[in-house]
Order: structure tokens, then C-alpha cells, then sequence
């Protein structure tokens, strides 16, 4: 079936038309959340009912079309029922990460203008009233979870609801819908700057619903569908593909209680369809491996052999030719090994969407020897954000795929991949030198360097400029994260890693003089550089460092491990540019053994 209503040219109207589809029905349902140990849905006449009563909540607290109101939650009913709620009255979200420090909640609320915030629980309530007299604009907060006690201020969802119902069943023209233009800014989403301070990318309503539309045409979707949810919603992956998309089509969203009940979760919900990163494939492909190496030798040689099967059969597939005898090979596999995995899946599992981060082609190959696809895709918040993505019946690994629809893809001369279409941003939020250098001519320059292949798919080979992305797909500035570490007196230089790895870890050249001295006053031995740094009071020293800044970054921003190295950086050796500016490739390949062996070290430790 596809989408409910395909001409939809705002989100209010496409929530609308979908709530209107589903008047009255109760067999199917938008939303399902854990109850008592139990998954239970909410339906889509209860959804809309909650959406009205809070819209008229914050129409009755003065919230006007364009004013911000910003979400600072968890993936709960709660943040879907506040977007619906504030998007159908013209305002404009701002969603925040629930792993935000206070300081870094302050910067976003202040530049954005919010008005208003609605937040999870205590904690995060916390954070707002840690900083809410440095926010002359925000006017009133609300909270999802029941209050402990009163505050100025701070009013309980169940109350807004109630209050709003109460305004509806009074004047039921009380909101009186707002004419919603689709050029109109639906959501301000905070990305990293490289400078580090984050800027808002202003998406419109025609930006997310072209690319919603879009979608649907590549990922069939219909209300047989159910995805299992675990993204942040305020990252714009999770948002479009996730949420609007599902949404649109009629599908059903379980919410995992938390990324460590994942596995578990994915049985009790059967998915259909999961929208996820990399990160988790290492983490199911080492689960898969470790449930392998347990058994005995018969069934090791009987895995062994059906992903032989699976990797031969799809490479025979790609060309129109599995042999008979390969195709009766590849069933019986199925039968003996992939069912049995399929079934860890739910039994049910279509596809994954890998995005957010580069996959590595042999996890791809890897999964799909064992019959289960993996679609990977690319874009950027700026993008709304979808871009290419692999097709169902033409994966190939090692690449994001083609574009979608409505999506024009050109290389620059120096690489560069651009884009243009109805799905690129309006620009950056009050930063018009900063949307200059990213849109020119109607084409956004993404600062990736890429290739396309015969086929048309594209290939990300290298970054342009230094965001981090993790394998959990967070992007991260490195350079305020190296300069509050440069601030201790026993750090010469740094430089913060974690391309594609799942934390960062810091490279630092102490400043020896500092540590030698460090290393009198606790009557340490008199050691030369490299064997003082190995010694375990100095690593309890940079410990320390890592804890301490740590406490002023985000979750997703701490620094985790670090190498120490004797050798400084400089022009001569390479590390240094003539504007003694890091040559972070150079320096991040000359370490790499230490890098790995790092990494490999933490990995082993947590299992």
C-alpha cells in the first residue's frame, strides 16, 4: 500500500490524514510501549486525542506559529506526542540529546529562542533548572514524568493534557489551525560545527516530506510493517526513516526500552524492518560468533558451510545465475542455519537500514551469507536527511547506493560530493556565512569526498573535514574536545581519534618537563620519557585529566582510552602542517598498530 495519503505537503497534514485513516480502528496502531513486561499499543485514536489536548495547551501558554519549542527526552509516547502536537500548531521544534551536559542544553536553548521545553524525567528537569535563569526567552517547561514536587513554572504532561482537553471541550475551535506553508521551518536540528559551537540546521516541511516520499519508493512499507525503535529521535535518521516514514505508511513502531534490551526486545516485537548503525552489527556479528564457537565441532562445520553457501549463492545472484544444485545447496542452508538465525531476529525481520556511519563491506557480506539484508544509506541532518540508499534487490557493499528520488548528485573537481533537490535544508539558523559556505548555487557541499561507481552508486572515500563520525553515528568536532585536554600543563599536544570506532580515545605528547617534575614531587624513580609514561602513577595522572574534562562533555564527546607518545608533533616529522595545524590522517596512520591494539585492548576488557 505504500503511503496513506501520498500528497501530503506538510507534517500536520500528513498526521492528519493518517489519524483520519485509522478513525475508530483498534487493530491497528502507531505506537507500542513495554507495560508490566508486556508490549502495549497505543492507539491511533488515543494519540490524536493527546496531540489536540497539548496543542491547545500550548496555544493556552501563548506559543505562536514559529515560536521554538524544544524536546529534551528519551525515545518514549511522549516525544512523538510532542512533535505532532507542536508541528500542528505552526511552532518549530528543537529536539536535544537526552546526553547533553547543562552547559551545552544552555548554548541551544539561548541560540534558538525557545519559548518553551518539554523533558523526560527528573534528571532532565534537572539540567533546565541548573540553567534557567541564564534563558530570558524560555517562558515554561513541561515534564513528562509525574513531579516530586511543585515548581514555578513546571507543569506535569497529564496536567497539560487535561487542562487542553478541558479548553477543547469549552471551544472546540479553540486552536484554530494555523495555515501551514510547506516552506515553512518544521524542526531546528543542533549539528557539531567544526569550530565545535553546533549549529542549528533549519529543515522545512516540504524538506522532510519530499524525502519521506522518497523512501517510501526504495523501502516498501505498509501496516503490516513494525519497526523496533532505539535511535535518538532527535538525530534526523531515526526521525525521517523511523518515525515519519513508518508513520506515513501505517506501520507500527515498538519502543526498545533501552539499547541493552535490544536483543531481547527485537523477539517480542518481530520487526519487520529496523533502522539502525553499524555499531550494533559488530555487536550481533561478535554475539553470533561467540553462540558458534560453543558448539560442537559437527554444527561449527554445518555454519561454516551454509555461510559458504549464502556468500556464494548471492555473488551468483548479482549475475543472474545460481546453478540449480547452488539454489537446492542455499535452501537447504536455509533450513539447517539462517532460519534459526532469522528467528534471534524475530522470524520476521525484511530488512536492516544501516546509516549514520560507514559500513564495512565484509559485516555486509557477512550478514547477507546468512539471509539477512542489510540496506545502507548516506546523508546529513542538512540533507533531511536521506540522500542514497542501497536497493532491495541491487545491494552493493562497499557503497551507499544510488540517490533517491528528487536528488541530484554531481563531483566536484576536487572530489567533493554535492547535492541539491527539495530535501536540502533552508541553512543554518541565524548564521547566514555559515549556509553561504556550505549552499552554492543550489548545490550543498557536504565536505565528503566520493566517487561514483559504473552503476551509479556512490562511494565515500574520504572526509573533508574533521568531524568524527563513531560507528554509533555521532558526529563529533574534535578541536574543543583537544583544547580543554591541552589545557592541563602535563599536555604538550593532542589529537582526539574515533573515526568509525565506538568511542574516542586521545593521542597525547605530554610536555615532559611538566611530567618529570610531576614525577619529583612524588618522589617517583628518575626514569627516561618513554619508561616514565609507562609508569602507573602517570597513567592514574592522565586518568584523572580524562575523567575531569569528561565531565564537561556530552556523553557520545567523552574521551575514553588514550595513547601517550614521546614524540612531539612537528613540521619535520610530518605531523604538522607549515600553519602548525595537525595532519591527522598522517599521524592517525602512523599509529595505527597502537590505535588498534587500543581499541582491541577495550573491546577485550568489556566482553
Amino acid at each position: 500500500m505504500g503511503l496513506i495519503y501520498p500528497d501530503f505537503k506538510t507534517l500536520p497534514e500528513m498526521f492528519s490524514q493518517v489519524f483520519s485513516h485509522y478513525k475508530g480502528r483498534t487493530d491497528r496502531f502507531p505506537l507500542a510501549r513495554k507495560i508490566n513486561g508486556r508490549y502495549t499499543p497505543i492507539t491511533y485514536d488515543s494519540l490524536h486525542r493527546d496531540v489536540e489536548s497539548l496543542s491547545a495547551f500550548l496555544r493556552h501558554k501563548g506559543i505562536e506559529a514559529g515560536d521554538r519549542v524544544a524536546i529534551l527526552s528519551e525515545n518514549r509516547p511522549g516525544w512523538y506526542l510532542t512533535d505532532m502536537a507542536v508541528l500542528s500548531i505552526g511552532a518549530v521544534d528543537v529536539p536535544l540529546y537526552p546526553s547533553l551536559p547543562p552547559n551545552q542544553i544552555e548554548y541551544i536553548l539561548r541560540d534558538s529562542g525557545s519559548k518553551a521545553i518539554i523533558v523526560s524525567n527528573m534528571l532532565q528537569l534537572g539540567k533546565i533548572m541548573s540553567v534557567w535563569q541564564n534563558l530570558p526567552d524560555l517562558g515554561f517547561i513541561i515534564v513528562m514524568n509525574r513531579l516530586e514536587e511543585k515548581l514555578e513554572g513546571v507543569t506535569e504532561l497529564s496536567a497539560a493534557k487535561n487542562i487542553g482537553s478541558r479548553l477543547l471541550s469549552e471551544r472546540p475551535d479553540f486552536v484554530s489551525y494555523q495555515i501551514i506553508k510547506p516552506d515553512d521551518t518544521a524542526t531546528i536540528i543542533y549539528t557539531s560545527g567544526t569550530t565545535g559551537l553546533p549549529k542549528g540546521v533549519m529543515l522545512s516541511h516540504r524538506n522532510i516530506c519530499e524525502n519521506v516520499k522518497s523512501c517510501s519508493n526504495i523501502i516498501r512499507l505498509d501496516e503490516s510493517d513494525r519497526s523496533l525503535s532505539f535511535l535518538p529521535l532527535s538525530h534526523a535518521y531515526e526521525r525521517t526513516g523511523g518515525y515519519y516514514l513508518l508513520f506515513a505508511c501505517g506501520a507500527s513502531i515498538y519502543l526498545a526500552e533501552s539499547i541493552e534490551t535490544i536483543s531481547l526486545n527485537i523477539t517480542e516485537a518481530s520487526p519487520t524492518i529496523i533502522f539502525t548503525v553499524p555499531r550494533l552489527f559488530d555487536r550481533m556479528k561478535a554475539t553470533i560468533m561467540k553462540q558458534i564457537s560453543k558448539e560442537s565441532q559437527a554444527k561449527q562445520k554445518i555454519f561454516y558451510w551454509a555461510q559458504a553457501k549464502g556468500k556464494e549463492y548471492h555473488e551468483a545472484a548479482r549475475e543472474n545465475s545460481p546453478s540449480s544444485l547452488l539454489t537446492l545447496q542455499h535452501a537447504l542452508a536455509d533450513k539447517l542455519v539462517y532460519s534459526k538465525i532469522k528467528r534471534k531476529f524475530g522470524g520476521h525481520l525484511r530488512y536492516f537500514v544501516s546509516g549514520g556511519a560507514a559500513l564495512p563491506p565484509q559485516v555486509g557480506v557477512f550478514f547477507q551469507s546468512l539471509g539477512i539484508t542489510i540496506l545502507e544509506g548516506y546523508g546529513l541532518t542538512e540533507t533531511s536527511p536521506v540522500t542514497n540508499v542501497n536497493r532491495p534487490d541491487n545491494v552493493k557493499f562497499g557503497t551507499v547506493g544510488p540517490v533517491v528520488d528528487n536528488v541530484e548528485l554531481r563531483i566536484a573537481r576536487d572530489g567533493e560530493i554535492l547535492f541539491r533537490g527539495p530535501n536540502i535544508m533552508k541553512g543554518y539558523w541565524n548564521d547566514q556565512d555559515a549556509t553561504d559556505e556550505v549552499i552554492s548555487g543550489g548545490w550543498f557541499h557536504t565536505g565528503d569526498i566520493g566517487e561514483l561507481d559504473e552503476d551509479g552508486c556512490l562511494k565515500i572515500t574520504d572526509r573533508k573535514k574533521h568531524i568524527i563520525v563513531t560507528s554509533g553515528g555521532k558526529n563529533i568536532a574534535p578541536l574543543p574536545i583537544e583544547n580543554l585536554l591541552a589545557e592541563s600543563p602535563y599536555v604538550n599536544q593532542v589529537m582526539v581519534i574515533g573515526e568509525k570506532r565506538p568511542f574516542l580515545s586521545a593521542l597525547i605528547v605530554p610536555d615532559m618537563e611538566q611530567l618529570q617534575q610531576y614525577a619529583q614531587k612524588e618522589e617517583l624513580p628518575a626514569l627516561p620519557p618513554e619508561k616514565l609514561m609507562e609508569h602507573k602513577e602517570i597513567r592514574k595522572l592522565f586518568e584523572s585529566l580524562l575523567r575531569t574534562v569528561s565531565r564537561q562533555l556530552a556523553t557520545h564527546e567523552k574521551v575514553r582510552k588514550f595513547l601517550l607518545i614521546a614524540q612531539p608533533f612537528s613540521i619535520e616529522n610530518g605531523f604538522l602542517t607549515p600553519t602548525l595545524k595537525l595532519k591527522r590522517k598522517a599521524i592517525s596512520t602512523t599509529f595505527d598498530k597502537e590505535i588498534d591494539e587500543l581499541y582491541h585492548a577495550m573491546v577485550y576488557n568489556t566482553e
